[in-house]
């Protein structure tokens, strides 16, 4: 890999099997060589990957893509660690988490100038276009799909239980909870304490206040208002009453999927993406997902997420970086892409498609036309926000779940921490 300037000071310690028509790149004569960096990793996603790429060599010889595939759950360290040290990638998959970090110090570049001109651009939904300039007026990045959380339930389990359907309220959803861990060797709910669990806080706190405002006017936070602990101390009780598995304290996403098509626990909120495993392992009438449950309120605010395909601003090669991203995110290959990764499609109607339209995805479709149900997006045009989701909460969230910390204590912790970025933001802006 290409050796570049190194990256600011400040960035490096704020971390201690279809492939469409790709376009040849027309003003390349000389041999290119692309760098592109994978961060959300599996072995199937690669092999797509490689699949998809190998498309876009076929149609391009004189250029040829280097993958480098790092781990989700080391992925945050390493990629900035390579960043840190010079090592800037081309390509690389951005996370939502992570745009605000990279653009507000000005490492990716706006992909507008090409966009203005792809055929494809007209074609994209509003969220894509609203997320792709998520960090400011520029486009820093294109999503690939969407993640949108929605619950996933055991039929079987629930019915076992005593339990007639999925839970429509938070109240439903602890009573439900409660009566399959009192089934042998059964639990409600696979909590997700360890990597990426931060969703589930969010979740479950804005449900109970009644609102996904993170902050106020003036940039302070809200998470300590009344709502927000309540909703904080519902997941900690969760699982202190033991209605989530022990060691769910430590479970990332393997854990917490395998946890539900195995049949130790029952339900399940994630993102479509988990749809694959469970499909894989489980009968069709033994699983269901459902929209989540409501608060108070009278609402839910089930988190949605992206990630995309970005260009580092000191690539040598841009034309043709942006060829590779650009067939990347085409409609046949992306659409491909978001049927194996299992995220929901970027472009208009795209929904229609016989893929989306069966009971499977049912849940999250029937989210999106629910105007109690918010998609939340979480405060990630801060900078701060992807270290603070990779490295802060996980620590302090395992803590408060094994009763270290309070649910009042966690959230002031994290409201300083949050509403200081909120306040520098505003600053800025």
């Amino acid at each position: 890999m290409r050796v570049h300037t190194p990256i600011a000071a400040g960035i490096a310690l704020c971390v201690g099997t279809v492939a469409g028509i790709a376009a040849p790149v027309a003003s390349a004569q000389d041999e290119i060589e692309l760098d592109l960096v994978e961060v959300i990793t599996s072995p199937e996603r690669t092999a797509l990957l490689r699949e998809t790429v190998d498309a876009f060599e076929e149609a391009n010889p004189n250029v040829s893509v280097e993958i480098t595939s790092l781990p989700w759950n080391e992925a945050f360290e390493k990629f900035a660690t390579m960043v840190a040290a010079g090592e800037t990638p081309d390509v690389v998959e951005m996370p939502d988490t992570w745009q605000a970090l990279y653009a507000g110090a000005g490492m990716l570049e706006p992909l507008d100038p090409w966009m203005a001109s792809w055929e494809n651009t007209a074609e994209l939904a509003d969220k894509t276009l609203q997320f792709a300039r998520a960090s400011g007026e520029d486009s820093t990045m294109i999503p690939y799909g969407f993640y949108l959380r929605a619950l996933f339930y055991n039929v079987k389990l629930l019915e076992e239980a005593g339990v007639d359907g999925p839970p429509g309220t938070l109240e439903e959803f602890r009573a439900a909870a409660e009566a399959v861990s009192a089934l042998d060797g059964k639990y409600g709910y696979c909590l997700r304490g360890g990597p990426g669990g931060l969703n589930g806080w969010m979740m479950f706190g804005a449900t109970s206040a009644g609102s996904d405002a993170f902050f106020d006017d003036e940039g302070d936070s809200t998470f300590t208002d009344e709502g927000w602990v309540e909703g904080f101390r519902f997941l900690t009780d969760l699982y202190r009453d033991g209605l989530a598995p022990p060691d769910s304290v430590n479970w990332g996403f393997n854990e917490i999927v395998t946890g539900f098509y195995s049949g130790t626990c029952a339900m399940l909120d994630q993102d479509p993406d988990a749809l694959i495993a469970v499909a894989e392992r489980m009968p069709e009438d033994d699983f269901a997902v459902a929209p989540m449950p409501k608060g108070p309120s009278g609402k839910a605010f089930p988190t949605i997420g992206y990630a995309g395909w970005g260009m580092f601003a000191d690539s040598e090669h841009k034309d043709a970086s942006w060829e590779l991203i650009a067939h990347l995110l085409s409609p046949e290959p992306n659409l491909a892409w978001s049927k194996k990764v299992g995220t929901l499609p970027i472009y208009k109607g795209a929904e229609d498609d016989e893929f989306y339209s069966g009971p499977r995805y049912a849940g999250w479709f029937e989210t999106l036309n629910d105007p109690e149900a918010v998609p939340m997006v979480m405060p990630t045009h801060l900078e701060e926000f992807a270290f603070f989701k990779d490295q802060i909460a996980i620590g302090t969230s395992q803590e408060a779940l094994l009763g270290q910390r309070s649910a009042e204590e966690l959230a002031a912790e994290w409201g300083e921490y949050l509403g200081e970025a909120q306040k520098k933001y505003l600053e800025a802006n």
